[in-house]
């Protein structure tokens, strides 16, 4: 299954690396925490049925926890939608409305 991003997803990626490079003074903690998420969505390609479902959000959407993150996304047909990237103490429905 191919994975496709949001355009918005590579600019949450990068947000979420220069924060944890920031705060922890760490690029190495901040280039394993997106690996963390990347390799999340390799997952899914393989298991897209992994994360819950969240018709609870929109009807056809699903999340999975990647550490301390959450990833939105839909299956379309042979293609994986990751729609966003967010932390887990989010509001996800105010969050993926932006």
């Amino acid at each position: 299954m191919a994975v496709r991003l949001n355009r918005q997803v590579k600019a949450e990626l990068d947000d979420i690396w220069l924060y944890i490079a920031v705060e922890s003074s760490s690029l190495e903690i901040a280039d394993r925490v997106v690996e963390t998420i990347t390799d999340t969505f390799l997952q899914l390609s393989k298991h897209p049925n992994l994360g819950r479902r969240r018709d609870d959000i929109r009807k056809g959407l699903r999340s999975i926890n990647a550490g301390s993150y959450v990833v939105i996304y839909r299956v379309e047909g042979n293609n994986l939608r990751i729609l966003h990237v967010v932390h887990g103490r989010r509001d996800i429905k105010s969050a993926i409305r932006h």
